[in-house]
């Protein structure tokens, strides 16, 4: 018979439910207790809608993120936090987000740890922090805790853990010492860990080395072979799990490695299956992920039976099947969406429906197709009717890609003589102050917001409420003292779902929330047809907030590759092609915007690094259309208008090359978290335009001071020239309070000011009888 199991479950809850108490216990207004409860029943929930599986992940759910709970497993606490006053869960959230809950004795606030993005997903984790002293400890409570719930109700049990040499892959050495060093010190704990649960009675632990599907080093391969060498002697069953990609180079270690079962992601690794047939020996199981666990299509049941069936012969039960990878990265359930467009919903399948899917198939499996003949002909219905849709392709459409060249992508003249013409137009000051776009989505906002939706506000009532919202905006950027100022998106639930909500080609789910990091969720829109723009789509918000003041306004839009990376998207053409759709329909709106007089327009591609291949040697085709892509967007206007670019969580070093083909006269890009440790990318590669690197950390509440912004300049003019730097947040101020905000964005105007005093007296200090251009700093 074929095991079904499932690589690890949506832990947010169907309605949010982890969002929103994780936030009420940090504005204190709820409790631990509370919210660990909360934590438990979403567990007791997810198991019973997986309990038809043979096996169900424990030890999945998280409170804030898998790596960080991973690190207190072992006991890998930053030293700034070791010390402090409180309980574990207190700790734990310092390293998350900087602070806990605002409870008496609990209130003492650090620096969070660094977040990245989870190998090529929208999904971010805490990076484990590692010197050459680094000390391991087994801290098992929080995973035995789950089992036992889990057991408790009557599962199987399968704990999830981060495999040792992904976890060191992971993390980041703060003296630069060598990662791999510590897995001599790292198996210990490992090794008790198996041990304590095979002591709870598990049988199977399933251990996750994606690390296996990107290009690593002799030394990476070596480490693989020691670290399950070592462990095969514990008395647990270990399926190693490898997802997002193919094994490729690595596909003879991965599947010789003594362990009793591998995962493939069979969406991205298909052509490897057969070949992993011929190595494995004949106790080892083959699990093999035939439901895509990243997006939203219904599978293909009869064509992947197709080729299931032959595998299933051969294996027998030593076949497992599961979704590709963990369902953390799709929304809940399907069931929720009652407003969905019902001929686009009838073509996708959410977490629960997806392991009604492997259900399916390991029925047919292991009963032939005649006993779920039912399900296999409504399958067949949905997927044939999506292929055939009138609306999922548009002549017009594919006649405007077909009459694309490279011109679309050039600006009129290079960046050093543009940047002339743009002071003389815009006449800022050095160290350029302003923000990356959003402002706090108050209680009021979201209610207009809903109201609007439910239809008890009409639209005339909702355009005085947001505009209102965007006066109050301007003015407290005015009395701040930004030099370039933005509208705050009051209108915008999302950067990317706005967008979708008014372009052809998209649908926008009710409920469809995953998450991105802690208690932020997004709700990727659904791209399901060729892209194109109806109308104008933010020129009436932006060209209002410029109307009520002098200072340059910036117009904001996401950028096409963004867009592509931040949706679910289509499976039925290369993602090339929709992202050229995209680039042309924002091409429109940039070309609107300047029409209407805005000087400053803001096109954020956050998303950049994240659409790479996970294997360097596949980078440059993706980077070619990506970069294409957004200069399509972009680079259609005069030489006067100033086209700026954010990035979010971007190693630069390896790409700035393709950044820079990007041209965009200003990037900004998220660097306080890593102390401008980014920045080291600009040592060797001379960027020739404008960079603001963040110096706030929106991710956290803690509030930064005027003297911790100076230094982060400091550090960043050692690498980039004065004249070319800008003064802004890491990221928008969407998920932060005005009370947060105000403080925090005045101690970066002040820091601004101070660098520029700075200046203009090093300026009064210099040759005599060379006057300072005193309006170049404020003054």
């Amino acid at each position: 018979m074929v095991t079904t199991h499932n690589l690890g479950f949506p832990r947010i809850g169907a309605k949010r439910e982890l969002k929103f108490a994780l936030e009420a216990y940090w504005k204190g207004t709820s409790s631990q207790e509370a919210l660990l409860a909360l934590g438990a029943q979403l567990r007791e929930r997810h198991w019973a809608q997986q309990a038809d599986l043979d096996w169900v992940p424990v030890g999945d759910f998280s409170l804030y993120d898998q790596v960080l709970d991973m690190s207190f497993t072992l006991g890998n606490l930053p030293a700034r936090v070791r010390d402090l006053g409180g309980d574990e869960l207190d700790n734990y959230f310092r390293v998350a987000r900087g602070r806990s809950a605002p409870r008496q004795g609990n209130a003492v606030g650090v620096q969070a740890g660094e977040m990245t993005k989870w190998f090529n997903t929208n999904y971010h984790y805490i990076v484990p922090e590692f010197d050459a002293d680094t000390v391991f400890s087994l801290n098992a409570g929080r995973l035995l805790a789950q089992v036992q719930e889990a057991k408790a109700l009557g599962g199987s049990a399968k704990p999830v853990l981060i495999g040792p040499v992904t976890y060191l892959w992971l993390g980041k050495a703060l003296d630069g010492s060598e990662k791999l060093d510590l897995l001599e010190c790292l198996l210990p704990v490992y090794r008790a860990l198996l041990n304590r649960l095979a002591e709870e009675g598990v049988e199977w632990v399933q251990m996750d080395e994606p690390v296996l599907v990107t290009e690593m080093d002799s030394q990476w391969r070596h480490a693989l072979n020691l670290a399950y060498h070592d462990l095969k002697s514990c008395p647990v069953k270990l399926l190693l799990a490898t997802y997002f990609d193919r094994l490729q180079e690595n596909l003879h270690l991965a599947g010789t490695l003594p362990v009793a079962g591998l995962h493939l992601d069979a969406i991205n690794a298909r052509d490897e299956v057969f070949p992993l047939l011929g190595l494995l020996p004949s106790h080892k199981v083959l699990s093999l992920g035939v439901v895509d666990g990243r997006n939203v299509w219904k599978t293909d049941l009869n064509a992947t039976l197709d080729w299931l069936e032959p595998v299933h012969d051969q294996l027998g039960k030593r076949l497992w099947v599961a979704p590709s990878c963990s369902l953390l990265h799709v929304p809940v359930d399907l069931s929720n969406e009652h407003r969905l467009d019902p001929e686009v919903r009838d073509w996708m399948a959410f977490a629960v429906q997806k392991l009604e899917e492997v259900r399916v198939l390991a029925k047919a499996l292991n009963e032939g197709r005649h006993a779920v003949r039912d399900e296999l002909d409504d399958n067949q219905a949905a997927i044939t009717a999506r292929r055939t849709s009138p609306r999922v392709n548009n002549p017009r459409v594919k006649a405007a890609l077909a009459g694309m060249d490279e011109r679309l992508g050039r600006r009129q003249s290079p960046h050093a003589q543009r940047v002339v013409k743009q002071a003389a137009v815009l006449d800022l000051p050095v160290f350029p102050t302003t923000t990356i776009g959003s402002f706090p989505q108050t209680a009021e906002i979201r209610q207009a917001r809903a109201q609007f939706k439910r239809g008890e506000l009409d639209a005339e009532a909702y355009k005085r409420a947001m505009r209102l919202e965007i006066e109050r905006c301007v003015r407290e950027q005015e009395a701040l003292g930004l030099d370039v100022l933005v509208h705050g998106e009051a209108e915008r639930n999302d950067m990317v779902e706005y967008f979708g909500e008014q372009l052809h080609g998209y649908a926008i789910s009710q409920s469809g929330w995953v998450q991105s990091y802690g208690s932020r969720c997004v709700k990727p829109p659904i791209l399901f047809g060729d892209v194109s723009r109806p109308r104008a789509m933010t020129l009436e918000w932006i060209g209002y907030a410029q109307s009520l003041t002098p200072k340059p306004m910036k117009g904001m839009l996401t950028g096409p590759v963004t867009m592509l990376n931040w949706s679910f998207v289509r499976d039925d053409q290369p993602r090339s092609l929709t992202c050229r759709q995209l680039a042309l329909a924002i091409r429109e709106e940039v070309l609107d915007l300047e029409k209407a007089g805005i000087r400053i327009i803001q096109i954020d591609e956050a998303a950049l690094r994240e659409g790479l291949p996970l294997r360097k040697s596949e980078w440059a085709a993706y980077l070619d259309w990506a970069v294409e892509a957004f200069r399509v967007s972009a680079n259609s206007v005069r030489d006067e208008t100033q086209i700026h670019t954010h990035m979010c969580y971007s190693e630069f070093n390896d790409i700035i090359e393709s950044i820079a083909d990007m041209d965009a006269d200003v990037i900004t890009i998220e660097t306080s978290r890593s102390n401008m440790e980014l920045l080291e990318a600009f040592e060797d590669f001379k960027y020739p335009n404008d960079i603001g690197p963040g110096v706030y950390d929106i991710h956290s509440p803690n509030i930064p001071t005027q003297e911790a912004i100076e230094q982060l300049m400091q550090r960043a003019q050692q690498r980039i020239p004065t004249d070319r730097l800008w003064v802004n947040p890491d990221c928008g101020l969407k998920t932060r309070q005005w009370y947060e905000v105000i403080p925090a964005l005045r101690n970066m105007v002040a820091a601004a000011r101070s660098l520029r005093e700075r200046l203009l007296e090093k300026s009064l200090a210099g040759p005599a009888g060379v006057a300072p251009n005193c309006s170049q700093y404020g003054v």
